[in-house]
Parts: structure tokens; sequence; C-alpha cells
């Protein structure tokens, strides 16, 4: 008989210390992005038949929106977005267009809003649809989620005019507290989106970091369950462009894993000089996660270098660093030259850096990675949010 196993646990021991569905959503995620590619894939010409005819909208803007890790994948993806499309493109999270619509709209402005939503019921993200209705004259929606019978998934089946709904695989449906599977595959799915036209040289990039994901879990999960049991209370997590949005996550996802008694930080390379450095202690664990753009490394290797020679010889995680470089790290995840056929898309697998740190530090300090959550504090689906209507 076969023993399934889960990030080195066997599935009735993850059963038994409450890791069963994280383990699993994070294990299940290189084969979830091929699953993701193929369905849009399959949906590509009803994607580009709502998408294209907006892309020619003089002055068409493109808001991502979403609440917590969702509005992550938006600040991960804004400026790929903008590149590959043309179209100016924000990241504006629905807890800020809640409470402030009249800054983040602009009636007379064409306005794609892409809401991403594992639930999709989430009070901030279904007000927000209807505050951009509000307050937009031109428009349109396109909604990226998770799940087949949440409130946005049914708004769109009622407003098909302006509307579209990417309805993603059920696995990316995470059913513990912590999205993984979900933020990965919504973030992927705005990149393959953004990029339709040019759909088998994102196919490529999607194979290579899923295979890269796969080599990741084959070669490294005893280094993290190492690292899990060293002595660490403070981690910060930097990267530049793409990647700082990544870093947010990370940040998030380790944080809320270990139930707030590890806090985190996040920052760019540039950004951390200027003050946040004094956040760093002797008990801090640094994960660098490096760009694959030689231009922006050069400033990201000068701050990770100086980091390393700190003199309290803090543990340093890289992802990307160059063969050449050495930072003392006690690990480097995908060295820049195995992971460059990837391109824009490893910062997928950069995703699982947090995802693995969070699980694996939650157990070693005793709680259950599907609900982590001793106090009940946070919840799957944010709960005790009024919405109040706002006068003009």
């Amino acid at each position: 008989m076969i023993s399934t196993t889960y990030l080195n646990l066997e599935k009735q021991s993850a059963v038994n210390v409450g890791a069963e569905h994280t383990a699993r959503e994070i294990m299940q995620q290189p084969q979830l992005w091929l699953d993701v590619l193929a369905l849009i894939a399959s949906q590509k010409i009803e994607l580009e038949s709502f998408l294209n005819p907006l892309y020619s909208l003089p002055n068409l803007r493109i808001i991502l929106t979403g609440a917590g890790s969702s509005a992550f994948i938006g600040e991960a993806a804004a400026g790929l977005v903008q590149s590959s499309t043309g179209v100016i493109t924000q990241a504006i999270p629905t807890t800020d267009i809640v409470t402030h619509p009249e800054l983040a709209f602009n009636k007379a402005i064409p306005t794609l809003l892409v809401s991403f939503a594992r639930s999709g019921n989430s009070p901030e993200s279904v007000e927000t649809v209807h505050l951009a209705d509000e307050y937009v004259d031109d428009i349109y929606h396109l909604v990226i989620t998770c799940n087949r019978d949440g409130e946005l998934a049914e708004y769109v089946k009622n407003h098909k005019g302006n509307s579209y709904c990417l309805l993603l695989p059920e696995e990316a449906n995470d059913k513990s507290l912590a999205m993984t599977g979900s933020f990965t595959s919504m973030l992927l799915s705005i990149l393959v989106i953004a990029q339709l036209k040019n759909l088998g040289n994102v196919g490529e990039k999607v194979i290579a970091v899923s295979e890269h994901a796969d080599e990741f879990f084959a070669k490294h999960l005893g280094d993290f369950m190492e690292i899990a049991g060293s002595q660490f209370d403070r981690v910060i997590f930097l990267g530049s462009g793409p990647m700082l949005g990544v870093a947010r996550e990370c940040h998030l996802k380790l944080q809320e894993l270990t139930d707030g008694q590890v806090v985190c930080k996040h920052d760019s390379f540039l950004g951390f000089r200027h003050g946040p450095r004094a956040v760093v202690n002797e008990k801090s664990l640094l994960v660098f996660l490096f760009s694959n753009d030689p231009h922006v490394y050069q400033y990201e290797r000068d701050l990770a270098a100086s980091l390393a020679q700190d003199s309290r010889s803090l543990p340093i995680i890289t992802y990307g660093a160059w063969y050449s470089d050495d930072f003392r790290s006690i690990i480097n995840l995908a060295p820049r030259t195995s992971s460059c056929s990837a391109g824009e898309f490893r910062i997928l697998s950069a995703t699982l850096i947090g995802q693995l740190l969070g699980f694996y530090k939650c157990l070693n300090l005793g709680l259950k990675p599907d609900n982590p959550s001793i106090s009940g504090a946070i919840s799957r689906v944010v709960q005790g949010v009024n919405i109040y209507r706002k006068e003009k």
C-alpha cells in the first residue's frame, strides 16, 4: 500500500496535527498552475471577445483589487499587467475603495475593475463592485474567483453585458484558513490573461515555473523544516517591483500561520535603507527575493551584501542569487541561471517561501496550520465588517 504524503507528512499524521488541507494545498500548486493555464486557454476566444474591445477604449484604466492576500495579487501584478497590455494599471485594495471610493474612481474614465476573490463573499469585495457601478459611468468587471457560489460570481451572472467571471478549478478554493493555491492561481491568471495574444510563449514559462516548483519541493522541504526549528521571532522579506508584492504576501503568510508569534516585515531593497532597517534584531531571519533583471539586481546585491556582513551573523535565505555572489545564505533557492526560463512567472515559486516557512514554523510552535488562530481573531472569510452607504 502506497502512503500519501504532503510536505513530508504522511496523510494521517497531517490530519492528526490539523495540517491536512494546508499541506495538500501548498503541495498541489505546480499541477494547479498547469490546470489554470489550460482553463484560460480553453476560454481564450471568450476572454479576447470581452477584453479586446476594452483595450481599444481611449484612456482605459485597469484597477486590480481585493482584500488581504487578494490585494497583494494586484500589488505584485500591476506593473506586469500594465507592461503587457499598455493600459495604465493600478492596484487599489477593496479596503481602501470602500472607505474612499471618490479617491479611487474617476467617473469619466472607462475602467476595468479586476476583482480577485477566493470566496467572493468578503463584504468589501462585494461592496467595491457596487461602488464601481455607482462611481464610474463606463465600468467593466473581470472577476477572478475560486468559488462558483460566491456573491461575486453571482453578480457576473446577472450583469453579463459588462462582466466576465473566470472561475478557477475547485482545487484553487483553499479549505484552510491561509490562502496558498488560491493566491498563486489568481496571480497566475491575471498574468496569463494580460498576455493572451502570446499564449504559446506564456505557456512555456508556466510549464517552467511548475517544473521549478516541483524541484523546489523535491530538494528543499528538509531545509525549511530545519530553518523552522531555529530560534527566530522576526522575519524580513525584501523584494523589488513585482517581487515586492510577493514579499508582502510572504510577510502575511508567515505571520498569519504563526498566529502572530513571528512578527514579519516587508520592504523593497532600496526602501529598507531608509529607516526600516532598524527593525532587524539578533533573532531576525532575512529573506532576499532577488529580481532576474541584471540592472535591478545590482541595487539589490549592494544591500544584501551589506546585511550579510552584519556582525550578528543573521540567517539569510536567498531566492535567485547569482552563483558568484556569497551572502552567507543558509539556503539559496532558484539560482538565477536555472529560473530565467520562467521569466516574470518566477514570482509564483518565490511565493512558496512564505508558505513553507509559515507551515513548518506553525507546526514547530504547536499550532494547527489549517486553523492557526487560537483566539479566532482571523477567519477564512472576514467577519464583523459592516457596510455603510456614503452620501454624496
